[in-house]
Parts: structure tokens; C-alpha cells; sequence
């Protein structure tokens, strides 16, 4: 499975800024989240992009808004999978 590379505040920002966070907050995640455990297709369309765009968040924010609104949830979701995942890593030192 992709993984998200480069700055996860800057996905969530974008997708904040395209209407896409505060609807996903209310939503049932469970089907979402077997979705994307199945290797959703829409998912992984979603990472390339993202990963494609690096730190330009203009490119970002054009590329993502070409996307149908369930793969931008499903990112969202994922954004914040990934997020909560890396909160619970132990520190290196």
C-alpha cells in the first residue's frame, strides 16, 4: 500500500480548503475505512497525486480539486489515519 509522503498538515489544509474536512467529521467511517484497508483504488489515484505534487500547494490544491468527492473523503480519512499513526510512534533518540 502508498503511503503519503512530504507535509500531512499541508494535504489536510487543501482539503479543508476544498470543503472536504468538515463533512467527513460527521460521517460513519467504518465503510470508508474497509475500503481503504481493501486497497481502495480511488486511495491510491489520490496518494500519486499527492505524492506527485511535493511542497507545491498550488499544484496540490489544482490537482486534488479534479477528483470526485468520495476519493477526496477517502484521502481526508487517510490523512488523518496517518496522522493519528504517526502521533502513537514511540520517540527515536
Amino acid at each position: 500500500m502508498l503511503h503519503l509522503q512530504g507535509d500531512l498538515q499541508s494535504v489536510f489544509d487543501t482539503l479543508y480548503e476544498l470543503g472536504v474536512i468538515e463533512p467527513v467529521l460527521g460521517m460513519d467511517w467504518k465503510p470508508s475505512l474497509e475500503e481503504i484497508s481493501g486497497g481502495s483504488p480511488k486511495l491510491m489515484r489520490a496518494i500519486r497525486i499527492v505524492n506527485s505534487c511535493g511542497a507545491d500547494r498550488f499544484m496540490l490544491r489544482s490537482e486534488l480539486s479534479k477528483l470526485d468527492r468520495r476519493s477526496l473523503e477517502i484521502l481526508a480519512m487517510e490523512v488523518a489515519r496517518e496522522y493519528a499513526e504517526f502521533q502513537t510512534r514511540p520517540e527515536l533518540h
